[in-house]
């Protein structure tokens, strides 16, 4: 079998070092072969983003263009309907078949929400669940909703290994490097026509500004 592949999606308004990181990092502590990223074109959980879906499509195709291991997937941009985790699953299945060992990444945060997602336990019938948290704060069962602390229990893997032994239905979790950077606070800054330096790659930041991104209409 072929080395896990990471799936990591998001809105990504904007992409940032935090996201960055996340991604890279799992490369080493999970064993995989790369990551793809996937831009959400209609996240049906939040109120609509203030740049385009081709923006913030853009934007990580910028922040990613010098990773080999990065790959970006337009397909959920350019699609008309809202973007749910289990239909992008679904059409990677279809796309890469059966065997292939996808690893979905995630936060913490996101992933103590996982039970309000839709369908959300056939993702584990078409996906590992890779979950990052702080260091020195690994993800508790007790913090959990107790149906998906009984999931967790159930599936979650101390040896990372395993994920490329089958193609889903495994949780793992792992640690990353801590950098309290978040989109919201980017989106602030920027709006107060405040510096974002070296929260996001060069390449975002002047996309964002050329563009006129983020400002106070």
């Amino acid at each position: 079998m072929s080395e896990p592949l990471g799936i990591f999606g998001g809105t990504f308004d904007p992409v940032h070092f935090g996201h960055l990181r996340l991604a890279e990092e799992s490369i080493g502590h999970l064993g995989l072969g790369g990551v793809r990223w996937i831009p959400a074109g209609q996240p049906p959980h939040r109120g609509a983003p203030q740049v385009t879906a081709a923006q913030r499509l853009e934007m990580v195709r910028r922040s990613t263009a010098g990773n080999a291991r990065f790959s970006v997937d337009a397909s959920e941009v350019e699609a008309a309907a809202p973007s749910y985790t289990i239909h992008t699953l679904e059409r990677l299945r279809r796309e890469l078949g059966s065997a292939q060992s996808l690893v979905l990444l995630v936060g913490a945060d996101a992933f103590a929400g996982l039970a309000s997602w839709h369908r959300w336990r056939d993702i584990l019938a078409l996906a590992h669940i890779a979950v990052s948290h702080r260091p020195g704060f690994p993800v508790e069962m007790a913090s959990l909703p107790a149906e998906l602390a009984s999931e967790f229990n159930a599936r979650r893997l101390s040896d990372v290994a395993g994920l490329k032994a089958s193609a889903s239905g495994a949780i793992v979790t792992f640690a990353m490097t801590q950098l309290a950077i978040s989109a919201t606070q980017i989106r602030k800054l920027l709006a107060n026509d405040l510096s974002a330096r070296y929260l996001l790659p060069d390449a975002v930041l002047d996309y964002i500004q050329t563009n006129s991104l983020y400002r106070n209409s």
